[in-house]
């Protein structure tokens, strides 16, 4: 039994819901998203909250009822607050820049690499060494955060490259002589 899935979704003060079928809709101050959930769950409102249940006791509705609550959390969360990710630059000569709406990273190529920013996006760069991205769309966020961190992903010997802020480095030690 799914101990996440039992639990109905509140909403939050300055969000509203609608549940049509088997679409989620949520609209927020901070914009608006919908979520089709799957056939194998049945989804429905109930005195101001959402509730999920599995429409039988298979294990393909089970394994799905949980995720189904857990998305439907994340579109409400985002149309209220919004998600963030923050990467960190580490290395000599390595660093970041907006360039209108793109972002400009200079990550030890020979070229400079452009990232065009998705719509729905807002990247800002407080420091030449950190990133942030802003959006209400939490598997967007991310990733884009994954393909900003994709072009050069940290090594294990000096740490360089783009990391996310919260992310630890296993170190190597290296040669010995």
């Amino acid at each position: 039994m799914s101990r996440i899935g039992k639990k109905p979704v509140p909403l939050p003060q300055g969000v509203s819901a609608t549940v049509d079928g088997q679409t989620v809709t949520a609209k927020g101050p901070k914009g608006e998203l919908k979520f089709v959930v799957n056939e194998e769950v049945l989804v429905k409102m109930e005195n101001g909250e959402i509730a999920v249940q599995p429409r039988d006791q298979s294990k393909v509705a089970r394994s799905k009822w949980g995720m189904s609550r857990t998305q439907i959390v994340n579109i409400i969360q985002g149309v209220k607050d919004g998600f963030e990710k923050k990467l960190e630059i580490n290395g000599v000569g390595y660093r970041a820049a907006l360039q209108g709406k793109n972002l400009q990273l200079s990550l030890g190529f020979s070229h400079e690499v452009v990232y065009q920013t998705p719509e729905g996006i807002t990247i800002t760069v407080p420091k030449p060494t950190e990133i942030s991205i802003v959006g209400i769309d939490k598997q967007q966020v991310g990733q884009v955060a994954a393909e900003i961190r994709e072009y050069r992903p940290p090594e294990p010997y000096k740490g360089k490259g783009v990391k996310y802020a919260d992310e630890k480095i296993v170190r190597k030690e290296g040669k010995k002589k």
